[in-house]
């Protein structure tokens, strides 16, 4: 029975985000005289992406019939809330100048369009699911040294191009009168009579083509310029970096090699030295091993969801404006990628001899999820005290609540259940002796403080052009389209960060030290760390946000998602280190 249901909640959500978001292209065929679907979305800040109201929290025209759209899940998590807009754009039905409404604006109301006006605010709306952008006024600060002596306007009349191909719309764009303005100065009654005009034009743009302008900028040449240049340098870093440490690796473990062999062959009694003298410790368990091991399975979770989330960019589901797509993907193969988790901490926790796999479970399941969960409730506490659309609403926090309790619960379970009856042993080649050697004092370079650095540094070093992009898309308005540059790009961080963390582990274990499961982990996952400092650089050096909700929301968001990046990248910084350090103990003969 629970298992069926699961199903059926999947299929409710697969249909819902599909027929909300991606929509059949026979409902877009209009009569002349057709209406045509408009609807006002939301209006904020420009330079604060995150802080967004309701379109009709500003005193604008109410229409008579005020008309919800019901919205799919990740709609509702970016924040859309779509209501009937008060404008009448039928199917190539043009309109000189149209009066919206007449309206007189008390005191308070003037002040409230003001301060939006000063704070840039904009509007958004959909024209037959096609986006529309526009501000709502504008400030004259030519000549005004004194802030006092700004004029503040509003906007009356807009006046809306829509092109069209037979019985479909191609394009629409909003263009506002600069001769017809409101003067919100002074905080006065004044009576404000908003209109519109519509402008029809036929062009030969293809239906299927009609959202490709929208990526555009991101495609121009002088940015596939910018972004090849990045794939060339971090290819670079790659090739020199990789080469750099084959060579130096394969000659050191040659030699390594090599005096081992003549150790044995002679039989004397020359005390071992380097990596071969702790092999009774270096494959004993780590301390923490069961959060050890429910890092791992996080983090090899993140990463196939980050796999299957590439595959989707990579096959063209995220185009430009496609709304609440990436969330939806984002909810859903989260919930369906659980059972990886729990399957990854449960095997690998049993396999270091682990007893309590029940609270290893429970750790890995809560590892992300916790902070992300607490995350969550202070922002969308402040989202709620601002008034803000990025406050969930009641009935969306239940549908979470129920995929992560049918959905997500069930899935780890069985993949602990899984994981625990594999019955799979450690491969370790060598036995561990039964206490532990004393580590040497080793230099401060060697700790773990500055390896971290070190293995942080290069990774981010060759995503770090591409993040700019990145960023100004997630918390700005540019659009990012180019997802197989992106996917390279993390190719080649993927690849960076195994083969430093390798070459740190030989180091270590070089040095003696054979505490390298916690060092590679963390080396590999210092990459996060990075990014998050970049964030800082990003927010006050190249970004305009500003307020306590936008920077609550891009710090916390951010730390989540760099959290992320920690435990995906420790993953595959160990996992890359656990290859290595088997492959050179199996060479060699180990008594």
């Amino acid at each position: 029975m629970k298992i069926s249901s699961i199903i059926l909640l999947l299929a409710l959500l697969i249909a819902c985000s599909v027929t909300q978001v991606i929509s059949d292209a026979s409902d877009h065929r209009y009569k002349d005289g057709d209406s045509v679907p408009l609807y006002a979305n939301k209006v904020g800040p420009f330079h604060n992406p995150s802080e967004t109201y309701r379109y009709f929290d500003l005193p604008f025209c109410v229409p008579e019939h005020l008309k919800e759209k019901t919205e799919a899940l990740g709609e509702v998590l970016n924040g859309d809330r779509l209501v009937s807009a008060p404008y009448k754009l039928n199917f190539r039905d043009e309109k000189d100048t149209a009066v919206v409404c007449r309206k007189k604006l008390r005191k308070e109301e003037v002040a409230r369009f003001r301060s939006a006006v000063d704070k840039d605010y904009y509007f958004q709306m959909y024209y037959d699911d096609l986006p529309i952008w526009g501000f709502i006024g504008k400030v004259d600060r030519e000549g005004k040294a004194d802030r006092s002596e700004y004029k503040y306007f509003l906007h009356k009349h807009i006046q809306f191009d829509v092109l069209y191909n037979k019985d479909r719309v191609i394009e629409v764009s909003a263009h506002m009168d600069p001769h017809s303005l409101l003067d919100l100065t002074e905080d006065k009654e004044i009576v404000a009579e908003f209109l519109y005009t519509v402008k029809w034009k036929q062009t030969d743009i293809p239906f299927e083509k009609r959202m490709e302008k929208y990526s555009l900028s991101s495609s121009s040449p002088h940015h596939l310029e910018i972004h090849w240049f990045s794939i060339i340098n971090s290819c670079v870093t790659v090739l020199l970096l990789t080469g750099f440490l084959t060579t130096i690796l394969m000659r050191v473990l040659k030699n390594d090699f090599m005096k081992y062999a003549q150790d044995e062959e002679a039989a004397d009694d020359r005390e071992e030295t380097g990596w071969k003298y702790i092999h009774g410790d270096v494959f004993r368990y780590p301390t923490y091993k069961s959060l050890f091991a429910a890092a791992l399975g996080s983090g090899t979770q993140l990463f196939t969801l980050t796999i299957f989330i590439f595959m989707l960019a990579l096959v063209g589901v995220f185009y430009p404006y496609n709304r609440g797509a990436l969330f939806t993907a984002l909810v859903v193969i989260y919930a369906l990628t659980s059972g990886i988790a729990g399957y990854t901490a449960t095997s690998f926790y049993c396999q270091l001899e682990g007893k309590n796999w029940v609270r290893n479970l429970l750790l890995t399941g809560c590892l992300f999820c916790g902070p992300l969960f607490l995350t969550f409730c202070f922002l969308n506490t402040v989202a709620i005290i601002y008034s803000a659309t990025a406050a969930l609403p009641f009935g969306t926090i239940v549908v979470i609540f129920l995929i992560w309790t049918l959905v997500t619960s069930p899935l780890l379970v069985l993949g602990g259940i899984a994981g625990k009856n594999s019955k799979g042993e450690f491969q370790a080649p060598c036995r561990t002796t039964k206490y532990p050697r004393e580590i040497p004092q080793l230099p401060w370079y060697r700790c773990a403080l500055p390896q971290m650095a070190m293995a942080g540094f290069l990774p981010f070093s060759a995503i770090y052009i591409e993040l700019y992009y990145i960023f100004a898309s997630v918390w700005g308005h540019r659009i990012y389209t180019i997802y197989s540059i992106l996917f390279i790009v993390f190719i080649i961080l993927l690849t960076v960060t195994g083969f430093i963390t390798v070459a740190l582990t030989y180091f270590q274990l070089a040095a003696e030290d054979h505490e390298w499961w916690w060092r590679s982990f963390l080396c590999g996952g210092s990459t996060g760390l990075f990014i998050y400092a970049y964030c800082l650089y990003y927010y006050y050096a190249r970004s305009d946000m500003s307020g306590f909700m936008q920077t609550s929301f891009f710090f916390g968001y951010m730390a989540c998602i760099c959290y992320g990046f920690f435990l995906m990248l420790g993953t595959v910084g160990f996992r890359a280190s656990l290859l290595f350090v088997r492959h050179i103990y199996w060479s060699i003969k180990c008594e």
